[in-house]
């Protein structure tokens, strides 16, 4: 058995403004057709532009500005990006950017903005594996010769287990899967046995290495947060894994559709079926 953790850093979330209220396109004012819009829940218009010639836009969206109340998302594809200067001129500002596009918004409300600002934070993940087997541990000397375990950056809206599954695997080859939290902002892995050679990023890592954990313990030539989660590991599997184990539980939310993760000690059945005054 394998065991891997990952670590979670500034995680910013935006409220899901983009939406709109109901399926399909809307045109939230009358006159204003040739504008492709709709109504987000919040009272907000969201505003698509596609292929839509300046002349038009010119002359139309300043009349549609003034009719609309709340607040106007203005997504421009990197093609029509010409119609962020009048845009600004009508009091747009950026809200940010992605590879192909860019959203400006306008706030209507009366008193200061209340619109969500964007995420301005990556989220680092690394995953130690642990074999029992061996007692050994998958570690990789970064480019400053230091131990570490492997790790990347999360992609958008990617779960930050699924992020160190694959970031050990594109470091290394070794395969996981998702086990358990370690400690506060670190999530655990459990490997299965599916390859135990590793296949190292050169481009990534100087070197990539099966070390023992009590030898990986008195190391010097390492990160702190690596020491300590070795100490974590080597405690876990002296006393039991359950003493140092934060478990994940995926439920289903009151929104039709989606799901979120509870991270916590385990919880006995006993107590999980618990009812009334049991």
């Amino acid at each position: 058995m394998w065991r891997l953790w990952s670590s979670r850093r500034g995680l910013a979330v935006l409220p899901c403004c983009g939406r709109a209220a109901s399926g399909g396109l809307q045109d939230p004012v009358s006159g204003v057709g040739k504008l492709p819009s709709e109504l987000d829940r919040f009272g907000g218009v969201l505003v698509h532009l596609r292929c839509l010639d300046t002349l038009l836009f010119s002359s139309t969206f300043p009349t549609a500005v003034q009719q609309w109340r709340r607040a106007v998302w203005l997504h421009i594809p990197i093609l029509q990006s010409h119609h962020i200067s009048p845009a600004a001129s009508l009091g747009f500002c950026f809200h940010h950017t992605e590879s192909n596009s860019s959203t400006l918004t306008l706030w209507l409300g009366e008193g200061p903005s209340r619109l969500p600002g964007y995420a301005t934070h990556q989220v680092g993940v690394v995953g130690g594996v642990f074999d029992e087997s061996t007692r050994k541990v998958l570690v990789v000397q970064d480019q400053n010769e230091m131990w570490t375990f492997p790790g990347g950056l999360s992609e958008p809206g990617e779960d930050t287990g699924d992020t160190a599954v694959r970031e050990v695997f594109e470091e290394t080859g070794v395969k996981s899967e998702f086990r358990s939290v370690l400690i506060k902002h670190v999530r655990g892995l459990l490997p299965s046995t599916l390859f135990l050679h590793h296949n190292f990023c050169q481009q990534e890592c100087l070197g990539c290495e099966w070390i023992e954990l009590s030898h990986l313990v008195r190391t010097e030539n390492m990160t702190p947060i690596t020491s300590r989660v070795a100490r974590l590991l080597l405690y876990g599997y002296r006393e039991g894994f359950d003493k140092i184990d934060l478990t994940m539980e995926e439920r289903l939310t009151v929104y039709t559709g989606l799901f979120y993760k509870l991270y916590h000690k385990e919880l006995p059945e006993t107590y999980k079926a618990m009812t009334g005054m049991d």
